[in-house]
């Protein structure tokens, strides 16, 4: 039995399969400097843009270790995006994601334009990321998409192998 409750999260209106991805502009983090970008600038290929709550909780650190496991940095760009601030997006690639980069969202705002913010309980006005996965085409088309709808609740690697691998064949 795990020491932690699951929780179901409510239902969301997210951004699905066949959609444009939304474009926005934040601070994009990698291993050396932070810039404002445009999603719309960085996406030039398949992507799989990957939601998290805030650096340091261990649904990050799992989806990172999972990035890495499967090596999709290798086979495309991975952008990051959670709420935590350039400055913890340093730190974090410091530790693990690999040819990963990490947009800061500390407002929240790209998080609820997606669908996926989740308050958490017992923090008034502090809105996260729920996990979420979202696989691009180069025109920002959905061409797969995971939320989480438990807390708890991680993606099927292999079904994200599977996309991947039907998107970059």
């Amino acid at each position: 039995m795990p020491d932690f409750d699951v929780v179901s999260l409510p239902e969301t209106d997210h951004v699905a399969e066949g959609d444009t991805a939304p474009d926005f502009t934040r601070p994009l983090v990698n291993e050396e400097y932070w810039e404002d970008r445009a999603l719309d600038d960085v996406v030039d290929g398949p992507t799989l843009l990957v939601f998290h709550p805030m650096d340091g909780a261990f649904q990050g650190t799992y989806l990172y270790n999972t990035i890495d496991d499967h090596g999709w940095a290798d086979d495309l760009d991975v952008l990051g995006l959670s709420i935590s601030s350039p400055y913890a997006h340093k730190r974090l690639l410091a530790e693990r994601g690999d040819g990963v980069r990490i947009f800061a969202d500390p407002g929240a705002g790209v998080i609820e334009e997606y669908g996926v913010a989740h308050d958490i309980d017992g923090m008034t006005g502090v809105t996260e990321a729920r996990p979420a996965v979202f696989l691009l085409a180069g025109d920002r088309t959905v061409e797969h998409a995971w939320v989480a709808s438990d807390h708890p609740e991680f993606p099927d690697a292999e079904a994200i192998d599977d996309a991947v691998d039907r998107l970059v064949d």
